[in-house]
């Protein structure tokens, strides 16, 4: 079973910046692509970036291209995102997953139904 562990949210001003990781386990990490998603209350959850397998390709969604940076550590089985001038609009529940495709032509579903516990970022005005 795949299981991940999310980390690094908090509570911060718009305008701020917080650096978000995600560890991974039970599966072939570098065989997979992965990404972000996100859930605001009562909302449906969307995806907003993904990177894929080796780093030579990332993708984000508009409203964060620009201010948020995808990264993974293939040795430590580890996910990242960086993310900068947060606004309002980002605060949200994040949860990190592989994914099926990270490409410019498909959308980023979640591989597997296995979701982590997430972490909160709250961005306040």
């Amino acid at each position: 079973r795949v299981q991940v562990v999310e980390s690094g949210g908090g509570l911060v001003q718009a305008g701020g910046s917080l650096r978000l990781s995600c560890t991974v386990s039970g599966l072939t990490f570098d065989n997979h692509a992965m990404g972000w998603f996100r859930q605001a209350p009562g909302k449906e959850r969307e995806g907003v970036s993904c990177i894929n397998w080796n780093s030579a390709y990332a993708k984000y969604t508009d409203s964060v291209k620009g201010r948020f940076t995808i990264s993974r550590d293939n040795v430590k089985n580890m996910l990242f995102l960086q993310m900068s001038v947060l606004k309002p609009e980002d605060t949200a529940m994040y949860y990190c997953a592989a994914v099926d495709y990270c490409s410019a032509t498909r959308p980023m579903t979640a591989e597997y139904d296995d979701w982590g516990q997430g972490t909160q970022v709250t961005v306040s005005s």
